[in-house]
Order: C-alpha cells, then structure tokens, then sequence
C-alpha cells in the first residue's frame, strides 16, 4: 500500500533533519554526569564484562578513556564469572595489555555473596577494577593524578579465620505466580522450588525440589472455551567427586513427572565420569569436556504410548562434549551430545549446539547459534495423538524425527572510539535511549 505523500514529505524532512544534525554535530551540549572529555595522556581501556553495570563503572572509573572496540585500546579488561559454592559469583579479571603493554597482564578475583546488593557489587568491581589499573596508569603522566590511601584496621578489626556454622550448606527457596489476560483469553502460571546445597573444592552436592502448574483459557470462535492444564513437578541431586585437576566421578538421580511428555513418573539413577583437557582452574575462560554417564531409568505413563506401553525400564548411555571459550576474541560455546538404549541401539538420540560472538575486525561483530538434533527415542509419545487444540497450545510433545533452530546477525559500530560519558536522561520515559522521534509505517 503506498504511503500518502504528505506523510512521506514530511517523514523525508525529518530523516534529513536528523543526518544534518548527525553530521554537524550539536553545539553548546555539555559532558554528561560529570564525566570529563578524552584526555590524550590517560591509557585506553576496553571493558569486556556483558554482566558489568558498565554505566556506572564508566561514572566511577574517570582517570581512563573509555572506547568502543579493543582495536583501539591499551588495556582489555575481560571479566568473567562462575558460581560459587553459596551461591555467590565469583568475577575474574583479566588485564590484557595491548600496544606499549603489550608484556603486562594482571589477573584479580573479586568474590560477591549473594546477599550483595548490585550496588555492593558494583562498587566492589569498581574498586577492584581502579587497583588493577593502578600498574598500568603508573606509567603515564597520569600517575601524579592518583594517590594510594591505606585505610588500616585496628587489631581488634582485623581479619580473623572464618567459622561456618552451616559447614558450607546453602538452601534456597523461591515461589512465583503471573497472570495476564485479555477479553478472549486468559493465563496463569505457578512455581515453586527449593534447593540444598554444598560445594568445596572437594566436593559438589547439589539437590533440587521443584514444581510448576500453568492454566491458559481461549474463547473459541464459535462461542466454546477451551482450557488447557500443564503440569510439570521434578526433584533431582548431583553428586561429584573431584578426583585431579582433570578427572571428575560422579552420579546423578532425578524424579519427574509432565503432562507435556505424558510420564506420569519417571526416574532416572545414572554414574557419570568427566575429563577435561584444560584445569578446572580455568573454567571462566575456556573447558574442553567428555562426559560419559550410564544408567538406569523407570517410566509410568499417564496414557498408553504407541509401543503398547503403560510402564517400562530401560538401561542407557549418554556420552557428552562441551567446549567453552572466553577470548578477548569474542565466545565460542558448542556441545555435542548423543544417547541411546542399551538393548536397542536402534533408540537413539543426537544433538549438536553451538553459539558464537566475534569481533572480526574494528567495529565489526558476528553472533550466531544454532543447534540440530536427530530424535529416535520418543517412547513416551501417548498412542492416541494429539488433538488440534493440544497441538495449537503446544500441550503435547508431537513425533519427530528431527529438530532444529538456527539465529544470526552482525552489528557494525563507527565514528568516535570513546566512550566516556554517561547521561541517564530520559532514559525511563519509554522513548528509548537514542531518542525521542520515531518513525512507523505499518500496513
């Protein structure tokens, strides 16, 4: 349909306002939030954190120039994060020196409880960050600038050896709800879990308790409603041994029950053994994995399945791959993954994932995930099918042989490689952060 042709001129005038603008710039507009303007005697730094409150860390950390790409830095920071026993996140910095500190590489640990607020974890990152950067500004004019303040501790405040009273045991529990609607349909949607667990570097126990009902009502054409009920309830505990940097055992039982898979009941109880071929040590920037478990699983159905089946128990294995890379590259992330029936290879299943970030040159960045799986296992498929409404709502696993999804896209960034200033204004009044004028055609 063509667009009216007053609303063309005018949206042809608005676009040309806004490249003049672009290009000459804005005069008279001042530094946000107190931020100061690139100074060129301060180092430049690229951080590279996706969990970083980076707003706030570049209103914090003022005695850099901040940039847009690691081409353009001398210092790229890359922070990573992995789990912690109590539940906490453990943050590694990796200081990576580029162009005139090209020798120099720092590496810090920051550890977050997780009864810290964001803000205590921000200003702790922050903090830690300005210490790591301390090395690398002393050898600038900048170095003049900083001063070093050592806030000692009285004897009495000094650090003493910690005592666990709950030996490393952490529990959690959670309840949630939602519901939304409209004058035709309506949903809602209940969960709950609770969880124990104990983690050193050991040993790891984790258990997990957790169930989830979820209601959705249509009103159908003709005048009828139609409601659809899930249900979905699960408990499942781990257990490994860490055996040398390399080598893990361990064992895994699980419980569940879903109406989407028609299993009434079903457990599983399978050992597992894992080699890496990195350290654990490393695991934030990069894990090479082989897991192989064997085990046992018991099946009740809550229909007859198109085997004849009410009850079953099967034996079975699974062998797993897992590669994990953190670079200052960009992240790649891939699994390989396959299983079958041990008294009927003819059951199986195959699957294969992978996920990718990278900066390919200044600028320029690639990101793409996909993932296939080839599905001869299905034995809970219940043998009188699905009907329309269950295959609409997606209440029922349907029979497959296959599977497969796939996403991409790039993003080019250029014009000014700094990155300094902060200004929160308008940012929670709906209209985005670029600004406030919007163009919209539909049809």
């Amino acid at each position: 349909m063509a667009m009216p042709a007053g609303l063309r001129q005018a949206a042809i005038g608005l676009v040309v306002g806004v490249v003049v603008l672009s290009l000459t710039g804005l005069p008279g507009v001042a530094m946000g939030q107190g931020q100061e303007a690139p100074r060129a005697d301060a180092i430049r730094l690229f951080l590279d954190c996706s969990w970083c409150d980076t707003t706030f860390l570049r209103s914090d950390i003022t005695f850099v120039n901040h940039v847009r790409d690691p081409k353009d830095a001398d210092v790229h920071l890359m922070v990573t994060t992995r789990d912690t026993g109590g539940g906490g996140t453990e943050y590694t910095l990796e200081f990576i020196g580029l162009k005139a500190f090209a020798d120099t590489a720092t590496r810090l640990r920051y550890f977050a409880k997780e009864s810290d607020s964001s803000d205590v974890t921000r200003r702790g990152l922050s903090q830690l960050i300005k210490l790591g950067l301390a090395r690398y500004v002393a050898a600038t004019p900048l170095a003049s600038e900083l001063k070093i303040v050592h806030e000692r501790k009285s004897a009495a405040g000094a650090a003493a050896p910690a005592r666990d009273p709950w030996n490393y045991w952490v529990y959690r529990a959670s309840f949630s709800t939602y519901q939304s609607g409209e004058r035709s349909q309506s949903s809602g949607s209940t969960s709950a879990s609770i969880s124990a667990n104990r983690v050193t570097e050991a040993w790891k126990f984790t258990s997990r308790v957790s169930g989830s009902y979820g209601q959705s009502t249509y009103e159908l054409g003709d005048g009828e409603q139609y409601v659809s009920i899930t249900r979905n309830y699960s408990a499942s505990t781990l257990l490994v041994k860490a055996l040398s940097p390399h080598w893990s055992f361990g064992g895994h039982v699980s419980a569940t029950s879903s109406t989407y898979r028609n299993q009434d009941f079903a457990m599983r109880a399978a050992p597992a053994i894992e080699y890496n071929i990195y350290p654990y040590s490393e695991s934030t920037r990069r894990q090479l994995t082989f897991n192989y478990t064997v085990g046992v699983s018991h099946f009740n159905y809550d229909q007859e399945t198109i085997f004849d089946r009410m009850a079953e128990t099967r034996l079975d294995q699974a062998f797993n791959v897992y590669l994990d890379l953190r670079q200052p590259w960009g992240t790649s992330n891939t699994s390989f993954r396959f299983t079958h029936l041990l008294d009927d290879l003819g059951k199986n299943s195959t699957s294969v994932d992978h996920w990718m970030n990278v900066r390919l040159f200044k600028g320029f960045s690639f990101n793409a995930g996909g993932g296939v799986s080839r599905i001869h296992d299905q034995l809970y498929l219940p043998k009188r099918g699905a009907s329309d409404e269950e295959i609409l709502v997606r209440r029922r696993q349907l029979a497959t042989s296959y599977s497969y999804f796939f996403m991409g896209g790039f993003s080019y960034t250029f014009g000014s490689i700094y990155n300094n200033v902060v200004n929160s204004r308008f940012d929670g009044s709906g209209l985005g952060s670029v600004g406030g004028t919007t163009i919209s055609i539909s049809y």
